[in-house]
C-alpha cells in the first residue's frame, strides 16, 4: 500500500518507517504534496480535507488522522467515497489535564510576567502577587475522559468543581465529588473556566461576547480544545473590559474560521493585545502556546502506535476507531 503521511517529524518518521516498512512510505510537508496516487493517508489537525482534495486523490482508501477530534476532514465526503476514516481514541487522558493546570498556575502566580522582570527594574511584590486555587471553584466544560481528569487534579488543589456536560453520568459526579450545573449557571459561579469539547456547529463561538456578558467578573479561561469554540474579537473586549481577568490559549482560531471573518482579526493581533496587560495587580494577561497541551513524549508515543494498529487492522480487514461508516458511491 501507498501511504502519505503529514506533519511529522524525525522520529516520527523513523518510527513509521519501521514499522510499516512492507509498504510504500513518504513524507511530505503539506498534505497538498501528498502523492495522487496515495492509497492511504495519515494526517494531523492542520491538514483539510474536503471533497476537493479527495477529487485530487482518487485511489485513497484510509484517511488515518493522528487526532481524537476530526473536524478537519469532510467524513461524510470520505464516507460516500468508500474511504475508512480511523482516528485516535484517547491519548491525552493525563498530559492534557496536566497542561491545563500549567496554564492555571502560570496565569494565577503570574509567572510569565516574573521571568519577564527586567534586570535592573526595582522588584516589586504587589505586582507580581497572585492568587490560591484552594477554595476557588473550577466549571468544566465537557467532562469526558480529559475533563474528568480535570475535576480529579482540582480536587486535589482543594477546589470546588463543576462539570457542564449534554451528557450527563450521575455515577462519575458522585464518584469524583462534583455537581452539573447548567451551562448559564457555571458561568456565573466559576473563577475558572476550563473548555474539554468538540469544535461541532453547536460549539462554535460558545464562548462569544453574550456568554462573557453572564460570567463571573474575574474568570480565568482555558482553552485546550480547539481555537473556534472562543470568539477572539468578544475574549478580547472581554479582556479589556475586566470580566476576564487570564486567559490560557493553547488553541487560537485557526485560518478556516480566520477566513470566515473580517480581515483585520488576525492572529498576530489578538496574541499582542491578549498579551498586553495595563493592570499589574490583577491576574490579567494571557499565554499562547500553540497547541502543545497534547505534546508529551507519552502522548505521542500513543498516538503513533494507534495510527500504526490503525492501519494494520484496515489492511487486514478489521478497521478500529472508524469514524462514520464507509460507503461507496453508485456507480
Amino acid at each position: 500500500m501507498k501511504i502519505s503521511f503529514s506533519e511529522t517529524e524525525p522520529a516520527e518518521e523513523e518510527y513509521f518507517e519501521k514499522e510499516l516498512r512492507t509498504h510504500q512510505i513518504e513524507f511530505c510537508a503539506g498534505v497538498a504534496d501528498a502523492a495522487p496516487d496515495s492509497e492511504g493517508l495519515s494526517i494531523f489537525i492542520n491538514s483539510k480535507i474536503d471533497a476537493c482534495f479527495l477529487a485530487e486523490h482518487p485511489a485513497l482508501k484510509l484517511i488515518a488522522t493522528r487526532s481524537t477530534t476530526h473536524d478537519h476532514i469532510q467524513v461524510e465526503a470520505c464516507n460516500r467515497r468508500g474511504i475508512t476514516v480511523c482516528s485516535v481514541g484517547s491519548y491525552g487522558d493525563n498530559t492534557v489535564p496536566e497542561h491545563i493546570f500549567a496554564l492555571i498556575l502560570a496565569l494565577c502566580r503570574k509567572l510569565r510576567p516574573a521571568m519577564e522582570v527586567a534586570a535592573g527594574k526595582r522588584f516589586s511584590y504587589g505586582e507580581l502577587r497572585g492568587v490560591e486555587l484552594h477554595g476557588k471553584t473550577l466549571g468544566v466544560v465537557g467532562t469526558g475522559r480529559i475533563g474528568r481528569q480535570v475535576l480529579r487534579l482540582a480536587k486535589a488543589f482543594g477546589m470546588e468543581t463543576v462539570g457542564c456536560d449534554s451528557h450527563r453520568d450521575p455515577k462519575a459526579a458522585e464518584a469524583l465529588g462534583f455537581r452539573y450545573v447548567s451551562f448559564q449557571r457555571m458561568l456565573r459561579m466559576a473563577d475558572f473556566i476550563s473548555i474539554n469539547v468538540p469544535l461541532t456547529s453547536t460549539t462554535y463561538h460558545l464562548f462569544r461576547q453574550e456568554t462573557f456578558a453572564g460570567c463571573r467578573r474575574g474568570l480565568i479561561l482555558i482553552n485546550t480544545a480547539r481555537g473556534a469554540i472562543v470568539d477572539s474579537e468578544a475574549l478580547i473586549e472581554a479582556l479589556d473590559s475586566g470580566i476576564v481577568a487570564g486567559a490560557g490559549l493553547d488553541v487560537l482560531e485557526d485560518e478556516r474560521v480566520m477566513r470566515k471573518k473580517a480581515a483585520h482579526i488576525l492572529t498576530e493581533q489578538i496574541l499582542e493585545r491578549l498579551h498586553d496587560s495595563s493592570d499589574p495587580v490583577e491576574p490579567r494577561g494571557h499565554d499562547a502556546l500553540r497547541h502543545i497541551a497534547f505534546n508529551s513524549h507519552e502522548a505521542i508515543d500513543r498516538i503513533n502506535r494507534t495510527t500504526v494498529d490503525n492501519i494494520k487492522n484496515f489492511l487486514a480487514g478489521t478497521p478500529q476507531n472508524v469514524i462514520g461508516m464507509a460507503k461507496p458511491e453508485p456507480h
